[in-house]
Order: structure tokens, then C-alpha cells, then sequence
């Protein structure tokens, strides 16, 4: 991947988060083995694969392009790209307050695995739980 890729990317994260990656971020994970990303025109999926397992890292929909499909259709290609690369499972943390995220990957089938309480840190100096949310592959998704 470029560096106009990481940059790309970083500006799509900065639109979609209160607290996005940076360029540096997305060159460093870009630049590892196993890391894919899948890209539209208003989003993209970051996902990992590492032997039979990958973890979605990061999904990002510009606000404007939401409850449209992208994101589903974003995490049904991330699915079938870390099945293809032999992952059997595909895992992701989100926050337990996000129910927009919730219904969405509820919708392509996950599940919940476990809970990291306190994983994630607040603008307000709080900290939300994450639910880590497991899907089996390959998976007929919806």
C-alpha cells in the first residue's frame, strides 16, 4: 500500500470517528503481513488475518453514506477476504453503547465471545466497555 492509501484512509477515519488514526497508524498497520484493506468511495474495512483466525480492525462509513448498505456490504467482502486467506473465524471489538454498530454486525451474523470492560477511553475522560463479537467462516452472510 501507498502512502496516498494511509492517507486516504486516516482522512475516512477522521470523518467517521470522534478519536480517528492517524496517517502513521494506517502506514504501520498497512505495511504488515495479513492486513488488507477494502475500499469504496465513502468507506472502507481493515481486517487481519493471521493463520485461521482475523479480526476486523477498523470499519469507517463516511455519515453521509450511512444506513445505505455500505457498511454491511463493506463487512460481507472483509468476511469472504479473511475466508479466503483461510481464516475459520473473524472476530472485532465494539463498544457496548454503539447500537447502530451493534445491529449491523448482529445483522451479518456475529455473535458475542467476550467483553473488555473499560476498553475504551471517553473524550470525557470515561471508559466504555467492548464486546468482542466472533463470526464463524465461511459464512452465508445476509
Amino acid at each position: 500500500m501507498t502512502a496516498a492509501t494511509a492517507a486516504r484512509l486516516a482522512a475516512m477515519h477522521a470523518g467517521a470517528f470522534s478519536a480517528p488514526w492517524d496517517m502513521a497508524a494506517f502506514e504501520s498497520l498497512l505495511g504488515q503481513a495479513g492486513v488488507v484493506a477494502i475500499e469504496a468511495p465513502q468507506g472502507f474495512i481493515l481486517i487481519r488475518s493471521v493463520a485461521d483466525e482475523a479480526e476486523i480492525l477498523t470499519l469507517a462509513v463516511d455519515p453521509g453514506a450511512r444506513r445505505q448498505g455500505l457498511g454491511a456490504r463493506l463487512v460481507r467482502e472483509g468476511a469472504a477476504a479473511a475466508a479466503a486467506r483461510g481464516a475459520a473465524r473473524l472476530f472485532l471489538e465494539v463498544a457496548d453503547d454503539n447500537p447502530a454498530a451493534l445491529a449491523l454486525y448482529a445483522g451479518a451474523g456475529f455473535t458475542e465471545a467476550g467483553r473488555r470492560p473499560g476498553y475504551y477511553a471517553r473524550p470525557d475522560g470515561g471508559r466504555q466497555d467492548a464486546l468482542i463479537l466472533a463470526l464463524n467462516l465461511p459464512a452465508t452472510l445476509p
